[in-house]
């Protein structure tokens, strides 16, 4: 009698362990995540039952005592790393357990275009709201040192940002990308991935340059690229300005360039640059400054710095715009006149 009974729970147990093995069986292989994508924020301090309890409250299917030995088999219940995640619909049990050990946290996007300005930088970091905010809305003076501090390539490479306009400017420091980050990243934290980011295209650009350019340090030809940036958006046509801006400066002629000019007038600029504006003695007027402005007026892109540093070798010193994005250049200033005349003058 006691052997029937032992040998009935004994199949009792061979039948509820079989049915256990193919329920966690399932588990594994079965979709958790039905319809829309679920977001989970796993904190720091979470417990392994917390983070089973966002789950359970977010509709995630599963059974919590499987979740537990999965991860135990994995030896993973104390290494689930904290940040957003986005679950994807029909993600299963062990591809969640799997972004959490790897830390595959939900990445927002940030764009920087090329041709902005650190102010425009400024209002678009400042408008996210998936970062954190920490840094008291322009304060350029202490923004500077956080960004400089421990950066190799302004120690290791003399000028990068030498120029003391960079200390007490942060424009065009900043490389103009779409950039990714993870939710709580603060604002420093991303713009110095932008300032580092600027630092390394300018020293890699600058370590092949042409010979015989007028730039004392790479800041110099950071400032040219800039203004390069702003007066085409046509990638050809960029060694052409370059190459007209620098036999200017080689000949000590004034760059004559009217981007600076606009930057220079600030929150006056309304759309129209008067003749006064073109006289008035301010450190961006390039009409009446001999060489480069200070700073620079915008963030270049690569282009715009491969092209101030490798800029065509014709003799135009002139240039006007034809009215449909491109310029018409001349080496003589009768000429340039008369292309004036063809492509604006005529026109008004």
């Amino acid at each position: 009698m006691a052997f029937k009974i032992m040998a009935g729970a004994a199949l009792f147990l061979m039948i509820a362990c079989g049915w256990a093995w193919r329920d966690y069986q399932s588990v594994l292989h079965a979709p958790a995540v039905v319809g829309n994508p679920v977001v989970i924020e796993i904190d720091k301090g979470d417990s392994f039952k917390q983070i089973t309890d966002k789950l359970l409250a977010q509709k995630v299917i599963f059974k919590p005592i499987w979740f537990k030995a999965l991860a135990e088999s994995k030896n993973a219940v104390k290494s689930l790393k904290t940040g957003e995640y986005e679950l994807a619909s029909g993600l299963t049990l062990p591809e969640i357990l799997m972004l959490f050990v790897q830390g595959k946290t939900k990445q927002y996007a940030i764009t920087f275009p090329e041709g902005w300005s650190f102010k425009e930088i400024l209002r678009e970091v400042e408008s996210n709201p998936n970062l954190e905010h920490t840094l008291p809305r322009a304060a350029f003076e202490a923004l500077m040192p956080q960004l400089e501090a421990d950066n190799k390539l302004s120690a290791n490479t003399p000028g990068v940002t030498s120029n003391p306009g960079s200390r007490q400017s942060p424009e065009g420091l900043f490389f103009p990308d779409t950039y990714f980050f993870e939710k709580h990243t603060t604002d420093l934290a991303l713009l110095k991935r932008a300032y580092d980011k600027m630092q390394l295209v300018l020293e890699q650009e600058w370590s092949h340059k042409a010979e015989s350019l007028p730039f004392k340090s790479p800041y110099e030809a950071l400032i040219l690229a800039s203004i390069v940036e702003k007066e085409t958006g046509v990638v050809a046509e960029r060694p052409l300005i370059a190459g007209v801006f620098i036999r200017r400066l080689q000949a000590d002629m004034l760059l004559q360039t009217d981007p600076t000019v606009i930057y220079g007038m600030g929150e006056n600029y309304q759309g129209n640059i008067a003749y006064k504006d073109l006289k008035e003695a301010t450190p961006y007027n390039t009409y009446v400054i001999k060489g480069l402005p200070p700073t620079p007026i915008a963030m270049p892109g690569r282009d715009a710095i491969n092209a101030t540093l490798h800029p065509d070798n014709s003799r135009s010193l002139y240039f006007v715009a034809r009215g449909d994005g491109t310029h018409q250049f001349s080496e003589t200033l009768k000429d340039h006149n008369s292309a004036v005349d063809s492509f604006q003058r005529n026109k008004k």
